[in-house]
């Protein structure tokens, strides 16, 4: 196995190249020493960051950041490998491409995994910032960032003995919903051939896709740049502010920080590219943990108030989700709390994918539920937490700390197995596992890696139904508000 760490894909954002679309690198002469993670790209502060995530925090940090790290088996130039590109996850806000990928490039794979800009430095938009691009568009350099490294692989990777004509993209959380956004890109179009989500998509306003327009994103950025006193030469003075002293004006529960429909690197919002038919139309898989919430939201400790939030939400509505989620009591509120959570967030999101991909592509999509709990007494506490698949996916138990035993490594060859099958083929069977079927509606069938592994059909439909008759009826509500356009 050979691994080069910290290659640059693109130059240091720094600068007047701080908020433009990600520049070449630099040539070299010579030899340039690869054996170090660089570092990774500035986090907007997060207070409430749960201690199991504390991996995802890279080591060091800077706006020069636009690094990747390859893994690669190969023995040659000319194995031509098929190659998994990663996208880190942390809400487009933290992380970092900085996650030992040995075990899963030795299934046979080029792994590649990535940096780019994250928060107020990723995904910031203004109308002098509109107004200096070609493309009459700003906000998603973190998207353009991705891209680029994209660009990178299909131009460098035959050099490390992968197959630039076979790239997957995959990711968790925030870069399942980045995953997303590449499929509805057209500027990504070409760059890879699958798609893997885990835990997040760009469908909706919950997740980690909170899609302003351009036009909200640039007021919200406005008011941003007059609190930091740029108000004369705004791109001059704000590019000219330390980088500490952009964090600072910003909160991590900021509505700045994520992607945006820009009408370039997003030209729609991704329902309506998907509806249309416009995506990157390439074998997908999608899907959830059981557990989502358990590590993303406080405790539910009140039946009553928990009653009381769900009928100021749901209005009329609110009968039908206690009935799908009761509340007789404290602890079983907090039961409903997190499953509520899971299938509002996260479970309608990936099974809409699914459904889409579906409905208006021509390849195929599968689609997983992760039940299987971690071993020992905070295993199950927390039960398929958010980003627990990682540990499997990657083969990597070192980043989080549970007695792990051997049905947890049998899991993982599992799962990487599928995954690297995938990759390959667009077919995520092979010998020895159980076999995965593509998605069907009408079955609205899932593989659940759970004890054992299974196809499991209709699992939360009612609650999934729920949820689509509620957004349908917010949809109705909007339109009428708005009236015929």
């Amino acid at each position: 196995m050979k691994v080069y760490r910290g290659i640059p894909y693109a130059a240091p954002p720094v600068g007047d190249l701080r908020w433009k679309a990600p520049q070449p690198a630099a040539s070299w002469k010579g030899v340039r020493q690869a054996t170090e993670f660089a570092n990774g790209c500035m986090p907007t502060p997060s207070p409430v960051l749960p201690p199991i995530y504390k991996f995802v925090v890279a080591p060091s940090q800077s706006e020069d950041c636009l690094y990747l790290n390859v893994w690669t088996p190969a023995y040659s130039t000319g194995d031509k490998l098929p190659v998994m590109f990663s996208i880190h996850g942390g809400g487009f806000k933290i992380g970092s491409g900085v996650l030992d990928g040995e075990n899963l490039a030795r299934k046979g794979v080029v792994l590649v995994t990535i940096n780019y800009r994250l928060g107020v430095f990723g995904f910031f938009a203004l109308p002098e910032l509109t107004a200096e691009s070609p493309h009459h568009a700003s906000g998603n350099y973190g998207l353009m960032d991705q891209i680029a490294a994209l660009q990178w692989v299909k131009k460098n990777i035959a050099a490390f003995g992968g197959n630039p004509k076979n790239v997957t993209i995959f990711g968790v959380s925030a870069g399942s919903a980045a995953v997303n956004l590449l499929t509805a890109s057209p500027l990504a179009k070409g760059l890879f051939e699958r798609a893997i989500g885990e835990s997040g998509s760009a469908f909706a306003d919950t997740s980690f896709s909170q899609m302003a327009t351009g036009a909200n994103a640039e007021q919200a950025g406005g008011k941003l740049a007059s609190g930091m006193g740029a108000t004369q030469d705004v791109l001059k003075t704000l590019r000219a502010k330390p980088a500490d002293e952009v964090l600072k004006a910003i909160a991590y529960s900021d509505s700045l920080g994520s992607p945006i429909v820009d009408g370039w690197v997003v030209p729609q919002d991704v329902d309506t590219i998907y509806a249309q038919g416009k995506q990157n139309d390439v074998p997908t898989i999608v899907g959830i943990t059981a557990n989502e919430g358990t590590t993303l939201m406080p405790p539910i400790n009140s039946a009553t108030l928990f009653v009381a939030d769900v009928k100021k939400r749901y209005g009329d509505m609110a009968g039908q989700f206690l009935k799908i989620y009761p509340a007789d009591s404290d602890a079983k509120a907090l039961e409903s709390a997190y499953a509520s959570f899971r299938d509002e967030v996260f479970g309608w999101e990936m099974r809409h994918w699914a459904r889409m991909q579906t409905k208006t592509g021509h390849r195929p999509a599968y689609r997983y539920y992760f039940s299987h709990r971690p071993p020992g007494p905070e295993g199950e506490r927390l039960g398929a937490f958010h980003g627990l698949d990682v540990a499997y996916v990657f083969g990597n138990f070192m980043i989080y700390s549970f007695p792990w035993d051997d049905t947890d490594r049998k899991l993982s060859e599992t799962i990487m197995s599928y995954w690297t099958n995938f990759a390959k083929t667009g077919d995520p069977n092979g010998a020895g596992l159980p076999k995965w079927p593509a998605y069907n509606p009408a079955d609205d069938n899932v593989l659940d890696f759970g004890d054992p592994v299974s196809v499991l059909t209709h699992v939360n439909q009612a609650a999934l139904d729920f949820f689509d008759a509620y957004r349908a009826s917010r949809a109705a509500a909007q339109s009428t508000r708005t009236g015929p356009r």
